[in-house]
Order: C-alpha cells, then sequence, then structure tokens
C-alpha cells in the first residue's frame, strides 16, 4: 500500500522582485512563501536516510536562492518556477526523494497597502513537470523554466569533466551549488555557496570526483548561447555569497 505524507515548509520570508508596475521592478519587496511536499514518508521512517526523504532546509535555501536571484512580474510566474523546481526529479548526488505533489502558497503582504492581502496557491502533480534537456560535452542542462526575464536550470557536470572558464558580456548569471565535490575557481565548494557572477567575470567549475556534481542556475535575461565566451587567463576573485540563517551550506 502506498502512502502520500506531507512536509510543510510555512512562514519563509523573501525579500525579492515581483510585479509590473514601476515602484515594484525597481526595488525588492516581502513576499511569504508556504510549500507542502507530498511523497511516502514511510521508507525514510524506516531507514532513516535523508535521501528517502523531502530536505526541507536544502528546499527552503533554493527557493530562496530563486526568488532572490529572478525578478517575476507576477505572482503566478514565481509560484510556476518554485513548483518546478521542486518537482524536478533530483540530481544523481542529490540527498532527497522525488516529489509526488507539491503545494505552493505565495503571499504579497505590501502589494494593496494594508487594505489587504493578496495570495495564489497553486497544486501541482510530479507527472506535471516537464524538463527541457541539453548535452554538453562537459555534462547536461536540465531546463527548469525559463521567462522572458530569466532562466532557471540545473547543471550536472560528468565525472572528471570542468566548466571551462568562460564569462558572460549580457547575462547576469548566479548559481548555488547543490552537491559536495566542486571545485569553483578551483577550490573546494560547499553545498549550500551561492556566487553571483558579474558581467564579464571569468569563472569555471571542476568535478574532479567520481560522481556526478550539481548547480542550480539562475541567467538574467534567459540562457543566451552565444553570450558564454570561453576565455583564457585566470578566474576572476568573486567571493560567494555571505550564509544565509541556520540551513546555510545544507544541499
Amino acid at each position: 500500500m502506498s502512502h502520500r505524507d506531507c512536509i510543510r515548509i510555512e512562514g519563509l520570508e523573501v525579500d525579492c522582485v515581483v510585479g509590473v508596475y514601476p515602484h515594484e521592478r525597481n526595488a525588492s519587496q516581502p513576499l511569504l512563501v508556504d510549500i507542502e511536499m507530498f511523497l511516502d514518508t514511510e521508507p525514510v521512517a524506516r531507514r532513516e536516510q535523508l535521501r528517502d526523504t523531502a530536505d526541507y532546509a536544502a528546499a527552503a535555501s533554493q527557493v530562496r536562492f530563486l526568488l532572490r536571484s529572478c525578478q517575476f512580474r507576477l505572482l503566478e510566474t514565481a509560484a510556476h518556477a518554485i513548483a518546478k523546481l521542486l518537482l524536478a526529479p533530483p540530481g544523481a548526488e542529490e540527498r532527497r526523494a522525488p516529489l509526488d505533489e507539491v503545494r505552493v502558497r505565495l503571499t504579497k503582504p505590501g502589494a494593496l497597502r494594508g487594505f489587504a492581502i493578496p495570495s495564489l496557491d497553486i497544486r501541482r502533480a510530479a507527472s506535471w513537470c516537464r524538463l527541457g534537456r541539453e548535452d554538453k560535452p562537459w555534462g547536461v542542462v536540465h531546463v527548469i523554466h525559463e521567462t522572458r526575464d530569466a532562466g532557471i536550470y540545473r547543471l550536472d557536470v560528468a565525472p572528471h569533466q570542468c566548466i571551462p572558464l568562460h564569462i558572460h558580456r549580457r547575462m547576469r548569471e548566479s548559481e548555488m551549488v547543490l552537491t559536495k565535490g566542486l571545485l569553483c575557481q578551483g577550490a573546494a565548494t560547499p553545498p549550500g555557496t551561492v556566487h553571483r557572477w558579474p558581467r564579464g567575470a571569468k569563472h569555471r567549475y571542476d568535478n574532479p570526483t567520481d560522481r556526478w556534481q550539481s548547480i542550480l542556475c539562475v541567467d538574467m535575461p534567459r540562457f543566451l548561447p552565444d553570450d558564454e565566451i570561453e576565455v583564457e587567463g585566470e578566474p576572476t576573485d568573486v567571493p560567494p555569497e555571505p550564509p544565509w540563517g541556520p540551513i546555510a551550506g545544507v544541499g
């Protein structure tokens, strides 16, 4: 007999850009996120292994990264992007189980200036989530979601391969490492580490391990093939984003 249980994340507050009006496009505002993740928790109750369940710490960290990295015009767009992120099949070395269904509720407390509080609630099954796929010399790009303003991707780097040193002249790129073992700019990079690459910054990733490694990537605008320019020289020194709260570095 199969079961469908629910793991909830309630009251996640993120300052981000969500809106169509000029005053909303030029400044961030608080967004409240509530998530329900449905799956069978009996395997984890028996084996007590994190990869058999939904890693709520990693999920909260990734959703926060997504909202802070993108600029959404509508709550609907943000909610669907979050649902696809959570329903996407895990990478080979991600410590989480696939989900059967998710429910995402977004609340925008400042939108109506105190007169009322609008929110949106969506519920989607795993069968709804369809990812694009692009094969690369170094591995695979999974296209999670694209809008006119941003693209959300998971980069899976094959064992003993590297994403070569490159720059972007038009895209702004934010990346979160999801697995343990990657080198970024030649240095060991723990899961949960976030880099925000300025235009023109030279950056690369190396996977020296025998396992696949994964990176969550947001491009603004969405990925432009001719704007990924391989270069020579030394990587640019771009410090990672300061860790966030008690769940920083969890993946």
